[in-house]
């Protein structure tokens, strides 16, 4: 779909030249009959530009790639009115365009709230200072979780204020849908109790934007076809509880220099495996932690994730992630793949997979 926007723009552009050159008299023009003049031949020149600038942009997945494209539709359609009965054809390949620059600038439009958001949360933590995390700060956590600190390279570096983190992976809404492909950018800010994911994705090849927001207890959930077309929107109470779950979660398994945090209450140890309970905002969930003799985390289990049921009601439903495949990501050893897991009285139901491919803590942009 790429290569053919791509081939469709440029094309578009570079025939728009051919009103230049007879404009020019540079070479004969037998497709053009109608007279242009010198003027109106360098406007043909103007929006061959636009439209192979347009195209570069797009090729370089530059957001605003729609701004050019809606100058040069312009200049274009202009043009072809002029010379009507020899460009007339052109409006189609317009039209097109037209389609695709709206769906660019639905991306462009929806994207922007999400980083909006980012901008906020890291002009709250542009001031803190690096304090590095020593044994002194984890000597009240339970061995398994200390054990696990040290494994992940955790400490003697800075205590970490907020992250941003990058997966690539796969995603479906049920076991009768097929998976979609996916890749998404998350921020996570901890004094904020703030956690922001932008996903895009494949949809029997159309694409699908999502967007999570988690702040302070609220949440809402908001998936849409081209970024334009709502899919699914959902927010309200379950949901705050959901994302406090999720959000613990990411501490656990990609920042694990957070679980000093002073909302965690760590109420029993089990061999290598701890029970906590993480309040915020009013909203207390609890997890295992399992881990191995190595030290690495290898599941987290919560009973307080919601999920819709099969009435269709939101309803809490066990949840687990697995993880493994540890690496060095960041200069760190984290997990570098998990999937996330309901356990429906029916069976259990796996409905993502995710690869860890960038991580950085305590961003300033």
């Amino acid at each position: 779909m790429k290569l053919f926007i791509l081939f469709l723009i440029a094309v578009h552009g570079l025939i728009h030249l051919l009103g230049f050159v007879k404009a020019f008299h540079f070479a004969e023009v037998n497709q053009l009959i109608q007279s242009i003049s010198k003027p109106a031949g360098l406007l043909w020149l103007l929006t061959a530009l636009l439209f192979i600038a347009t195209a570069v942009l797009y090729f370089f997945e530059k957001e605003a790639w729609w701004i050019t494209s809606i100058v040069a539709l312009i200049l274009s359609q202009i043009l072809i009115f002029t010379s009507w009965q020899d460009a007339k054809f052109g409006t189609v390949a317009n039209v097109l365009i037209l389609i695709i620059t709206v769906i660019g600038y639905g991306t462009y439009r929806f994207s922007n709230g999400y980083k909006r958001e980012v901008v906020i949360g890291l002009k709250q933590t542009a001031l803190a200072s690096d304090v590095l995390l020593t044994e002194a700060d984890i000597q009240h956590l339970p061995e398994p979780v200390r054990k696990y600190l040290r494994f992940t390279g955790a400490m003697n570096k800075p205590k970490v204020r907020n992250f941003k983190v990058e997966f690539a992976g796969q995603i479906r809404k049920d076991e009768q849908s097929e998976w979609m492909p996916f890749t998404s950018v998350q921020y996570n800010f901890m004094d904020a109790s703030t956690r922001l994911f932008f996903m895009k994705a494949t949809m029997k090849h159309l694409p699908v934007a999502g967007f999570h927001c988690f702040k302070n207890g609220t949440a809402f959930m908001d998936i849409r076809l081209f970024s334009l077309f709502p899919v699914q929107y959902q927010t309200g109470a379950e949901m705050g509880v959901a994302e406090t779950v999720t959000f613990f979660n990411d501490m656990c398994c990609i920042a694990p220099a957070t679980l000093i945090d002073k909302r965690i209450k760590w109420l029993e140890t089990q061999g290598n495996k701890v029970k906590a309970e993480f309040t915020n905002n009013g909203i207390a969930i609890s997890a295992w932690l399992y881990f191995n003799d190595r030290g690495e985390l290898i599941n987290f289990v919560s009973n307080d994730r919601y999920a819709v049921s099969e009435n269709g009601n939101m309803k809490q439903i066990p949840w687990t992630t697995p993880l493994k495949e540890y690496r060095t990501v960041g200069g760190h050893q984290l997990t570098g793949y998990a999937e996330t897991i309901y356990a429906y009285p029916k069976g259990d139901f796996c409905y993502g997979n995710f690869r860890l491919t960038a991580i950085e803590y305590n961003c300033k942009k």
